[in-house]
């Protein structure tokens, strides 16, 4: 069969065929690329990691704590005044973007509990990785808010920055009973100031510093850091909580980038798949978050 047929024929097949084949291709180049490492060269994690992706589906979080939660046991609300759907974490209402339906808020946020849950690669906080009554919270990529809303009641103030305009009018609902300490903004961040885009440095140049950051930018955290140079530098008792996993290189040169600037860094346990085409390749298993603490600024 010739290259043109098999891409036409590809094209023609239904999204969720072509998405099984393409689960199925990159399960296998994941497991013989780990299978062509030295033994030694592959630590427990990945190989319990490499252990449960024998015997299961290609997904994000290789461990068995997924299996824990059940899209069943989420009930969905409506406010009939707003016309937005919500759920409730932990007694407070987080709100969902106006056309979600309830099947994919209960798919939605299920994600989110696996995602934070205590085993899990991506979670950001840890008992002493936490934040406390005087912080200053900035959360970029806020997306639904879950993080904010479970430390609102704690902090002192919080900046949501949002790039997706349509997580707006669900952030403003859920934080409405905090606008006081609560501030939203609907920007890239990033390295440069111009049109809807702006550094945190350019932001912050007239308020008050934070003292933990925490930052999911779908693969621009690169560009967070450098847009916060001068405030990542100077500020003491900072603690920055950071996605590792969109590009390959990214939990190594992130690693080196804060260490150079007087932090201490750990990482998430476990590892997770990010299985995005564009930089689909080895280590194809990533530390999810990266915990950076400094506390002391450096000269």
């Amino acid at each position: 069969m010739t290259l043109e047929r098999k891409t036409s024929l590809y094209s023609i097949t239904p999204k969720f065929i072509r998405k099984w084949i393409n689960n199925r291709q990159a399960k296998r180049a994941i497991l013989e690329y780990y299978a062509g490492l030295p033994v030694a060269s592959v630590n427990s994690e990945e190989k319990a990691a490499l252990d449960y992706l024998k015997d299961n589906k290609l997904c994000v979080f290789p461990y068995p704590f997924q299996h824990n939660y059940k899209r069943t046991s989420i009930t969905v609300y409506k406010d009939n005044k707003l016309k937005l759907k919500y759920i409730l974490q932990d007694g407070k209402r987080l709100y969902f973007k106006r056309k979600s339906s309830s099947r994919g808020i209960k798919r939605n946020y299920n994600y989110l509990l696996i995602e934070q849950d205590i085993n899990s690669p991506h979670r950001y906080l840890t008992d002493t990785f936490n934040l406390s009554t005087n912080d200053i919270l900035v959360d970029v990529g806020a997306a639904e808010g879950n993080l904010a809303l479970s430390v609102i009641e704690k902090v002192k103030k919080i900046y949501l920055f949002e790039t997706d305009e349509k997580w707006i009018e669900a952030l403003k609902a859920t934080f409405s009973p905090w606008q006081d300490k609560v501030e939203i903004i609907n920007k890239f961040v990033s390295h440069k100031n111009e049109d809807n885009h702006v550094s945190l440095d350019e932001f912050f140049k007239d308020k008050e510093a934070f003292s933990f950051l925490k930052v999911d930018a779908e693969g621009s955290e690169n560009e967070v850091l450098q847009g916060s140079e001068t405030l990542i530098t100077a500020v003491p008792l900072l603690k920055i909580a950071l996605c590792s996993y969109h590009k390959p290189n990214d939990e190594k040169d992130f690693k080196k980038h804060l260490a150079e600037r007087g932090f201490t860094v750990s990482h998430s346990s476990g590892y997770m798949i990010f299985p995005e085409p564009l930089t689909f390749y080895p280590p194809y298993l990533r530390r999810g978050i990266l915990r950076a603490e400094r506390s002391i600024a450096i000269s």
